[in-house]
């Protein structure tokens, strides 16, 4: 089971219910998480929840449901350490009609983005982050069971400790309630 109680906001706490078991937070507008790579802009105020951990082997799992109302409006799982080197999950707004289940990776100051597009009827999802000392893998489920691969990747500077969590964001003028529920987190065996 995963302990709720040590997650703690970075940059900033975002009004929110948490529960046993649950997370309900609300966005502010005008929140992100982005570095550079084809666009002139950097933004590193999207709330981050999140705990720390040095186990070098690990999955945690949580499921994700939203209600998203504005363009780019996301939530999901992140590996934040800092604005130059995190890794984050989730499904984006686009329009009524369009949104993206994709997968940021970002190294050395600069963001990828991998997505493939998704029903606008999707209102719920689960995600899995794997680490393997400084290789990562997310995946994605829609009913919690059957797990994909979204992305495998290495992380440069995440040798020890490291930070993960949940996060929801609105870079544009709006606002919406995602909850976070079954949480767990498992160690794993090096071998």
């Amino acid at each position: 089971m995963f302990d709720i109680s040590k997650l703690q906001w970075t940059p900033e706490p975002l009004p929110c219910k948490i529960e046993a078991g649950r997370i309900e937070m609300t966005t502010h507008p005008r929140t992100d998480l982005w570095q550079k790579t084809f666009a002139d802009f950097s933004s590193d105020n999207a709330p981050v929840l999140q705990t720390k951990t040095s186990d070098q082997h690990f999955t945690f799992r949580v499921k994700t449901s939203f209600d998203t109302k504005g363009t780019y409006d996301q939530c999901g799982l992140v590996m934040h350490l800092n604005a130059n080197t995190w890794l984050k999950a989730s499904i984006e707004r686009e329009t009524a009609e369009i949104c993206h289940l994709g997968s940021v990776a970002t190294n050395h100051g600069y963001s990828d983005w991998a997505c493939c597009d998704v029903s606008p009827d999707v209102s719920e999802i689960w995600y899995q982050l794997t680490r393997k000392g400084s290789d990562f893998t997310l995946e994605y489920s829609f009913d919690g069971k059957k797990f994909s691969m979204l992305r495998m990747c290495h992380m440069w500077d995440c040798e020890g400790e490291i930070s993960f969590g949940v996060y929801a964001c609105s870079p544009q003028d709006s606002s919406f309630a995602a909850v976070f529920s079954d949480m767990d987190y498992q160690k794993l065996s090096d071998d």
